[in-house]
């Protein structure tokens, strides 16, 4: 599912070269010249510190880029409710490019609310990255979920990825003298690492 944008160097000779990664692992070569993500969260989610990474890992690579910081409808929203929902997206492209776009080609969701709030935004077809750990029974009533759109069919349309960040991120941690909470606090670096991974952006930065 990863696909990247080509670099300067690669657009001198007219390339625009993409490769996608399936979430499980599997290679999928395919050419793209832009690509519209969408990062979208719990305001406590880190979700705009995820995109600014992202887009600086983007602009380091060469890519034309616009970004769309979009914050909570209200000030200390309940988590995991729709009007909490705070999202980042980003267009960057081989090309010149003017907006951040309007329908996201990738949608990365934190828990249901962010699913919920987002997936009428993103056209058939459309990568959809979820949190899985986050669509618990009572996260997914909150918003108004009686069966877990995951199961129901009803995203049948898109190509969906289900990854327990939460888990994987608090594995990677255990190394380190953090408490569950800590560690979980960082699910939005795995995040960020995975789309990174997926579109061949350079990470030094955000490591540094």
């Amino acid at each position: 599912m990863t696909s990247q944008v080509s670099s300067p160097a690669e657009q001198a000779d007219g390339a625009v070269v993409g490769e996608q990664r399936k979430a499980a692992g599997a290679k999928d070569v395919r050419r793209l010249d832009r690509v519209i993500i969408r990062f979208a969260g719990d305001s406590g989610d880190g979700m705009q510190l995820t995109g600014d990474r992202f887009t600086s890992e983007t602009a380091s690579f060469g890519n034309d880029l616009s970004t769309l910081p979009n914050f909570p409808a209200e000030i200390r929203a309940p988590a995991g409710t729709l009007p909490g929902v705070s999202s980042f997206q980003l267009h960057f492209a081989d090309h010149d490019i003017l907006t951040p776009g309007d329908a996201p080609n990738v949608l990365v969701a934190m828990n249901p609310a962010a699913l919920k709030a987002n997936i009428g935004d993103l056209p058939r077809g459309a990568e959809v990255i979820v949190n899985t750990d986050e669509f618990t029974r009572r996260a997914m009533q909150k918003v108004g979920y009686e069966v877990s759109p995951l199961e129901d069919g009803s995203l049948d349309g898109y190509h969906v990825h289900p990854v327990p960040l939460t888990t994987l991120t608090v594995e990677a941690l255990k190394e380190f003298d953090l408490t569950r909470k800590e560690a979980e606090r960082s699910k939005n670096m795995f995040a960020l690492g995975l789309l990174s991974w997926m579109y061949h952006r350079p990470t030094e930065g955000t490591e540094k």
